[in-house]
């Protein structure tokens, strides 16, 4: 298997059934980010060296706008796009599998995970996974640990409250928070907020 056969099927939503050859890929797969998140983590780089590292992980080229503060951390890195103007804080961790996709201008807080992949819930099938892409659209804010489920697209401008998990699609320009996130109000652009 070739990595975009690995993606087409990824991106199709078709399961990774346990010991399958995309699964083995996958494990593949695993290994180089492994390798390029611990080179990442284990000293200073500069931003310009954090754009290659990160080109490196998700195959594409990094706009040089984009900015990190590691640690970062995946298992994968290859369903991975970022827009311009992204910032992701550190302590991140990102299972893309499933794909997740950062619009431009998206900041995401401290701590937070985007997890793209469920477990068949059939016992003897545990082993299979399910991918469904995470889709983080333009000037999006998540705060600081919050938790984003499989499937769910973050429409333009919402914010994502500091803890929350959210695990259904979140309107444009409006706050959600808890657990499960549920809605709070609809963004005043009038005035400034303050959710993590």
């Amino acid at each position: 298997m070739k990595l975009n056969d690995f993606l087409d099927h990824l991106n199709r939503g078709l399961p990774v059934i346990g010991g399958s050859e995309a699964h083995l890929f996958m494990h593949e797969v695993s290994q180089e980010a492994l390798r390029i998140t611990a080179e990442l983590n284990s000293v200073y780089h500069t931003p310009e060296e954090i754009c290659s590292l990160m080109s490196r992980l998700t195959g594409k080229p990094i706009d040089e706008s984009f900015a990190m503060f590691p640690p970062f951390y995946t298992d994968c890195g290859k369903n991975i796009t970022l827009g311009k103007n992204v910032f992701i804080n550190a302590g991140c961790k990102f299972q893309d599998q499933g794909g997740i996709t950062i619009g431009d201008g998206a900041l995401i807080g401290h701590n937070v995970v985007m997890a793209t992949l469920n477990h068949d819930p059939v016992p003897e099938k545990r082993g299979t996974m399910h991918p469904a892409p995470i889709v983080i659209e333009k000037n999006v804010w998540i705060g600081s640990s919050a938790t984003i489920l499989p499937g769910v697209t973050i429409g333009e401008g919402a914010i994502v409250a500091a803890g929350s998990v959210v695990k259904r699609d979140v309107a444009a320009n409006t706050i959600v928070g808890g657990v499960p996130a549920k809605f709070i109000k609809k963004i005043d652009g009038s005035r400034k907020e303050n959710h993590g």
